[in-house]
């Protein structure tokens, strides 16, 4: 069926019409004033899972990707990276295995993020990420877990201070791969060695690191200063305050933030306690997936449109660059193709509406 909306660069009324999830035609429509404004869907590049699955389980199935997808799809996200965390070897592997089979869901998983097991073993820095399996950067066990995800590892999450890091880094620089610092306490000085290396983006930047730390020499200001850094924000209201979101936005420029809801194996379960990773986790009434009894959050209950209408209702981003940060910014950092609202291009498209409670966004 055709949809009807308002173009999200121009304003112009449009049809769009598809088949076979590409779009066949966008012709120019009369003006109406109901009109939701089209733009492609949401790329998010970093999400754990979904509904109790989990993209490290030493069980990963197909049938599981496919469920984490179709939830994903239900929030208007059009592709994402699977992220895999710390874990040990086998089961790393066997997720980025299980991924990289799915040829039909290439288009949707088009890339895929390895967050650990090279982070800070620290409590705060760590955050949920299980301590047994932090470890040292390992270029031959990285390219065995890359040759099982068919080369597509395209973002890999590390702590630069760690032994052999900025090595590490170079070796993956000439594979292609975007480096990212984040769970990590180190110095200014290891961050700007770690930029001179080859890192190029900060993941959810003001997560993943001590709660307290100095108030001038400290991983947040020093990655917030450099404009080589791309930084990731988790805008659900649970990892950051809005005010934090605000600076990081003035400082850096919508150019250089993309947007993550970080979703974990629990995004959409309802409250109560889970047992993932061999650890146990509860989902609040309000969404937030914490370790219980600790600060700590595991990952968000939220997926990326929960974000997506923050940034619009809470945080005073405007429409077009909340859907830079959301569809655009990190397809950008990691050398994939922008979607465009023209005949050939996916037809995964979200409807933006201003409704009197405010902004809400749906799958179109």
């Amino acid at each position: 069926m055709p949809i009807d909306g308002r173009h999200h660069e121009t304003g112009e009324p449009i049809r769009v019409a598809a088949t076979g999830g590409v779009i066949t035609a966008v012709e120019p429509i009369g003006e109406r004033p109901d009109l939701p404004t089209l733009a492609p869907g949401f790329f998010d590049p970093q999400i754990n899972g979904a509904l109790g699955v989990s993209f490290n389980s030493p069980t990963l199935t197909a049938d599981g990707v496919r469920a984490v997808v179709a939830a994903c799809r239900g929030h208007g996200i059009a592709a994402f990276a699977p992220t895999l965390v710390t874990g040990p070897f086998d089961a790393l592997r066997h997720g980025f295995a299980t991924l990289a089979s799915l040829d039909d869901l290439a288009a949707t998983l088009p890339v895929f993020h390895l967050e650990g097991p090279y982070i800070s073993a620290a409590d705060g820095p760590r955050g949920a990420h299980p301590r047994q399996h932090v470890r040292p950067p390992d270029a031959d066990e990285f390219d065995r877990w890359q040759d099982a995800a068919a080369g597509r590892i395209r973002l890999v999450t590390l702590a630069p201070e760690l032994p052999g890091a900025l090595a590490f880094i170079g070796h993956l620089r000439k594979g292609n791969v975007v480096v990212s610092i984040g769970h990590t306490a180190a110095t200014p000085a290891q961050l700007r060695d770690a930029v001179i290396a080859g890192a190029t983006a900060s993941t959810h930047l003001g997560n993943g690191c001590a709660a307290t730390m100095p108030r001038h020499d400290n991983v947040i200001w020093e990655q917030l200063a450099d404009d080589r850094l791309t930084a990731g924000v988790i805008p659900d209201g649970d990892h950051l305050p809005a005010s934090v979101v605000k600076c990081i936005l003035r400082a850096k420029t919508v150019a250089r933030v993309y947007a993550t809801c970080d979703a974990s194996s629990l995004a959409g379960c309802p409250p109560g306690r889970y047992r993932v990773w061999g650890d146990e986790f509860e989902v609040t009434a309000a969404g937030r997936v914490v370790v219980p009894g600790t600060p700590y959050l595991a990952g968000s209950g939220h997926f990326t449109d929960h974000g997506f209408e923050r940034l619009l209702n809470d945080y005073g981003v405007t429409l077009a660059d909340a859907l830079a940060l959301t569809t655009r910014n990190a397809r950008v950092l990691l050398g994939l193709p922008v979607p465009t609202l023209a005949v050939g291009q996916p037809a995964a498209l979200i409807a933006v509406s201003e409704t009197p409670e405010g902004w809400r966004v749906r799958p179109a």
